[in-house]
């Protein structure tokens, strides 16, 4: 119903998937013009106007909100599978770009998952251009798969999956955000959020990095958006960015604020950079994140993870027709 709140709804779907370490993930809309949004858990679904407007039906996307900066280190074996699936998919779709030889790696442990031991008699010549791994996929990638999916014997899926994400964790763009903004003279930018802080990026090359401990405000008015951050030498510069509109803008600010928050080691922690935060006291923000952040989840004594016993059902990836000698050298876009 229209009155529920976001966190029923969220509640329903951990509930469903038998998830735990529920802080990373969310769900996610899009509205009319293609812009995103994450599921408030605070508010009910009619405060959600850009989600109404676009049904009914309303629809909603399932993914991680909040990439563990070491994915291998999440204590259940079915919190690690969610984020397997999920990067698996951001390398499919080109939002987690790799080198063909990373590529092939990770393709290799995708398909130990999913198919266990290579067998010569099972995994008859081209099984490997079945599945789909990367945009516009060749034929040589598919073979360096095959080649190094025969030295992986031994391995469960929920080890080739560990494995998997241990390689992906050090992709430049992994669990990196992006959203667009100009800088100076209209020049195009992108601030990418991360786990551990704001990068911007400049004709997809990497101008600045900032971390989430020396970030000190956050702030949006109209189309311009701040960024303030603790130098060295503990004086303080703020970057300025326009969105695109307002909307973007103030989607932006959300999105950090909550990043902000969730990263940010909190200042009670006996380290020199935190003792010089002290005099800027807490940041004051309109809004708040309100799941626990990633520090309380390593920390939380009150759940005993991993729990005993646990089973997990993995799903079968989409497969496609085998590619046959006539297609040698064509790519799968």
């Amino acid at each position: 119903q229209k009155s529920t709140k976001g966190s029923v709804v969220l509640g329903y779907v951990f509930r469903h998937l038998n998830l735990v370490e529920i802080d990373y993930f969310g769900l996610r809309y899009c509205d009319r013009s293609h812009q995103t949004y994450w599921l408030d858990p605070a508010k009910t679904l009619a405060e959600h106007k850009e989600l109404i407007n676009t049904g009914p039906p309303y629809t909603l996307y399932f993914g991680i909100k909040f990439y563990a900066e070491d994915p291998c280190k999440l204590k259940e074996e079915i919190t690690r599978y969610q984020f397997f699936l999920q990067v698996k998919q951001d390398v499919l779709q080109g939002r987690l770009p790799c080198p063909i030889n990373t590529a092939a790696q990770l393709g290799a442990y995708v398909i130990q998952s999913e198919l266990g031991d290579y067998d010569p008699y099972k995994h008859t010549a081209g099984y490997v251009s079945e599945y789909r791994f990367v945009p516009d996929q060749k034929e040589e990638l598919e073979e360096a798969i095959e080649r190094i999916h025969k030295t992986l014997m031994g391995q469960v899926p929920a080890e080739a999956e560990v494995n998997y994400l241990g390689v992906a964790k050090s992709l430049e763009m992994y669990g990196v955000d992006l959203h667009p903004v100009y800088g100076e003279n209209k020049s195009e930018y992108f601030l990418g959020l991360t786990p551990i802080g704001v990068v911007v990026y400049k004709n997809k090359k990497q101008v600045g990095k900032y971390f989430w401990p020396r970030i000190t405000k956050v702030h949006f008015k109209e189309t311009q958006f701040e960024l303030r951050v603790l130098g060295k030498d503990c004086n303080e510069t703020s970057f300025f960015f326009e969105a695109r509109n307002k909307i973007t803008c103030k989607h932006l600010w959300k999105c950090c604020v909550e990043h902000h928050t969730f990263f940010r080691v909190p200042e009670n922690e006996s380290n020199s950079l935190s003792r010089k935060f002290s005099k800027f006291g807490s940041i004051g923000y309109k809004h708040r994140y309100s799941g626990r952040t990633s520090l309380q989840m390593t920390r939380d004594p009150s759940v005993q993870l991993p729990r005993p016993d646990q089973c997990i059902e993995r799903s079968r990836s989409k497969t496609y027709p085998k590619r046959t000698q006539q297609q040698t050298g064509k790519s799968f876009s």
